[in-house]
């Protein structure tokens, strides 16, 4: 099967080229203690079999200066598509859009949550955003977020305005699945299904979340492609952010997801990502 990984990170090993400036003020642990540098992506992925993969921006390493993602994509054009991250209140964010997808990286991050910014931002939906989503739309930019499920009140309101976004969740907006079947804790997230334009990421640490309390990953995986359908699903291994090697990542994705249809699963490792960015099609794993 054809496997692309829509959520991986790399971290350079030059600090005087690609300086530090971590949203939130300090840099991530797991950025420190486990770095792999673009070189090391690719190592990564040959040895697990991934075809191509989305280096996201590592926000909490590089904040909004995506040098590095876009040097790596440079490096290695036929194996990486770049995501990287924009100020969406600045003045300058259309600019800074314009720019970057110049740079041969396609669509753009807003970070709203993390390791080192706990909780959900304020400013998510806030009207100086409103330039930057309408040129996103327009375009036909894809915008992954990184948020809670406290921000997904928000994001309808977002999807009200801009209706012809095309939006992917990080980590399945982080949900709530301790109480297991019907999931009501994360009824939010399954209405968004409403929204064409809501993708979601399914990645390793949405896996392992389904695998806590009384949940287990595959009633949750029903109820997920029930809701939003396997081509609105895109896996992600969040390599290195996650624990483990990107080979035992994609293991127990495989493993988790055996359970589904073949052509569910190929949708999900592959098909969904390569139609939201098309620079990934016709990569042969």
């Amino acid at each position: 099967m054809n496997i692309i990984d829509s959520h991986l990170h790399a971290i350079a090993s030059d600090t005087m080229t690609y300086p530090k400036n971590p949203i939130g003020g300090h840099q991530s642990a797991w950025s420190q203690e486990r770095p792999v540098n673009a070189e090391g992506v690719i190592k990564a992925l040959d040895v697990a079999g991934i075809a191509k993969a989305v280096v996201v921006q590592a926000s909490t390493v590089y904040g909004h200066d995506n040098s590095y993602v876009a040097d790596a994509v440079r490096a290695y054009p036929h194996r990486l598509v770049g995501v990287y991250s924009i100020d969406a209140l600045a003045p300058d964010a259309v600019e800074r859009i314009d720019h970057w997808e110049a740079q041969g990286l396609h669509g753009f991050r807003l970070f709203t949550t993390g390791t080192t910014m706990p909780g959900q931002s304020d400013w998510l939906g806030h009207k100086d955003s409103y330039p930057a989503w309408a040129h996103a739309e327009k375009l036909g930019i894809p915008v992954c977020l990184q948020m809670t499920m406290q921000g997904l009140p928000t994001l309808r309101t977002l999807l009200e305005h801009f209706p012809n976004s095309r939006v992917l969740l990080d980590h399945c907006a982080r949900p709530d699945l301790d109480d297991g079947a019907p999931y009501k804790a994360a009824q939010a997230l399954f209405d968004m299904a409403h929204y064409k334009g809501v993708h979601l990421k399914l990645t390793n640490r949405t896996l392992a979340a389904a695998a806590q309390g009384r949940s287990n990953p595959t009633a949750f995986l029903e109820k997920l492609v029930s809701a939003f359908g396997a081509e609105r699903i895109a896996w992600g291994s969040n390599f290195p952010a996650a624990e483990g090697s990107l080979d035992e990542l994609v293991t127990t994705a495989r493993d988790v997801l055996s359970g589904l249809p073949n052509d569910q699963q190929a949708m999900i490792f592959s098909g969904t990502v390569e139609r939201i960015y098309p620079a990934l099609r016709g990569v042969a794993a």
